[in-house]
C-alpha cells in the first residue's frame, strides 16, 4: 500500500529516487553479509570454499545436451533471451531510457546497468553458497523444518534474525524490502504509462487534456497496486519465488520479444505477417507452458519450461519473417 501511494503521488520522479537509494541499501547489505560470513567460519574464510567445493556448490550445472533439464546451456539460452527482453522492451527499463537527457546517456545507463548486474548477482550467489558452508561447518544449526526440500528461500531470513548483530539485521531486512519496493514501484508507474500511451490516448476520440491524462494515470496506478497485492497473496505459498518468476516471465514475454525482433530486423514486415507470427508464437508458448499440466503423452513438450521464451520468440520471428 505504501509503495503504491508514493508511486501514485510522486510519479516517475519518486520511482527513480526510491529505486536508487534502496538499491544502494540492497548492495550494501549484501556486501556486509558476505564479509560477515567470511569472518565467522570456524576455520577461517577458506572453509567456505572447501565445504562448498566438496558439495559441488560451485558447479555451473550439467553441460549435457538434454533440453528437459535446467542444464548450463538451457539456462544460458534463457538468460540471453530474457535479458534481450528486459533491455529491449521491458517498460521498467524503457521508462529509464526515456528519462535520460540524451541518447548517449541512455546507452551509458544501459551499459553500466548490465555491467553492475554481473558482480551484484555474483555477490548474492556467493551468499547462498556461503550460507550452505556456514550451516554445514558447525558454526550454527538449522531447524529441521528449514533442512527440508523447498525451504531454501527461508534460510537467509533465518540467518538474518539469528546470527547478525543488532543494526546489521535491520540493514539486511531493509535491503530485502528495498528490492521488492523498487520492483513494485517501477511496475506500477510503467504499467500506468503504457495503458495511457498505447491504449487510452490512442483509442480515445478527440484530444485528451493533461488533466484527463493525469486522472487516467492515477486510476490505473491504483488498479495496478490493488492487483499486485492480490497476486502476491495468491502466490504466498509458492515454494521458490525465483523459479516461479522465471517460468512466468518465459510465458508472458516470449511473444513480445519475438514481435520486437521482427520489427527490428525485418523492415518490410506487414501487419498480416506479424499477425501470423503472433498466432504461431502464442500456440508454441501455450503448448510449452501447458504441457506439464497434461502429463506424459505424445503431445507433451520435451523441453524445460525455461525454453518457453526461446522457442516462443523464435517461432514468432521466423513465421513472421518467412510470411513477409
Amino acid at each position: 500500500v505504501s509503495v503504491a501511494l508514493y508511486s501514485l503521488l510522486g510519479g516517475f520522479h519518486a520511482v527513480v529516487w526510491t529505486d536508487a537509494i534502496p538499491g544502494i541499501i540492497l548492495i550494501a547489505g549484501a556486501l556486509v553479509t558476505a564479509v560477515y560470513l567470511l569472518l565467522h567460519m570456524p576455520q577461517g574464510p577458506g572453509q567456505i570454499f572447501s565445504v562448498a567445493a566438496a558439495a559441488h556448490k560451485f558447479s555451473l550445472g550439467s553441460f549435457g545436451s538434454s533440453l528437459e533439464e535446467p542444464t548450463f546451456w538451457v539456462v544460458l539460452l534463457y538468460g540471453i533471451f530474457i535479458n534481450l527482453q528486459n533491455y529491449g522492451l521491458d517498460q521498467n527499463y524503457v521508462q529509464r531510457y526515456m528519462a535520460a537527457s540524451t541518447e548517449s546517456q541512455a546507452r551509458r545507463s544501459a551499459f553500466w546497468g548490465g555491467m553492475l548486474y554481473l558482480p551484484v548477482s555474483a555477490v548474492f550467489l556467493f551468499i547462498g553458497t556461503a550460507l550452505y558452508s556456514f550451516y554445514h561447518s558447525g558454526a550454527a544449526v538449522l531447524p529441521a523444518q528449514l533442512e527440508q526440500a523447498g525451504a531454501s528461500d527461508r534460510i537467509f531470513p533465518y540467518f538474518m534474525v539469528t546470527q547478525l548483530p543488532t543494526g546489521i539485521t535491520g540493514l539486511l531486512i531493509a535491503s530485502v524490502f528495498a528490492a521488492g519496493m523498487s520492483t513494485v514501484s517501477t511496475s506500477i508507474n510503467s504499467s500506468a504509462t503504457v495503458f495511457l500511451t498505447d491504449y487510452y490516448s490512442r483509442y480515445h476520440k478527440g484530444d485528451v487534456s493533461d488533466k484527463a491524462k493525469m486522472r487516467v494515470l492515477y486510476l490505473f496506478s491504483v488498479g495496478i497496486g490493488v492487483g499486485g497485492i492480490l497476486v502476491a497473496l495468491a502466490m504466498i505459498n509458492v515454494k521458490s519465488a525465483l523459479d516461479t518468476w522465471w517460468k512466468l516471465a518465459s510465458i508472458f514475454s516470449g511473444g513480445m520479444l519475438g514481435l520486437f525482433l521482427l520489427a527490428a530486423f525485418s523492415r518490410a514486415t506487414r501487419s498480416t505477417a506479424a499477425l501470423w507470427g503472433v498466432v504461431a508464437g502464442v500456440i508454441a508458448i501455450l503448448w510449452l507452458s501447458l504441457s506439464p499440466l497434461m502429463g506424459p503423452g505424445p503431445l507433451a513438450s520435451p523441453f524445460h519450461s525455461y525454453l518457453t521464451i526461446v522457442f516462443g520468440t523464435a517461432v514468432l520471428f521466423l513465421v513472421g519473417f518467412f510470411v513477409t
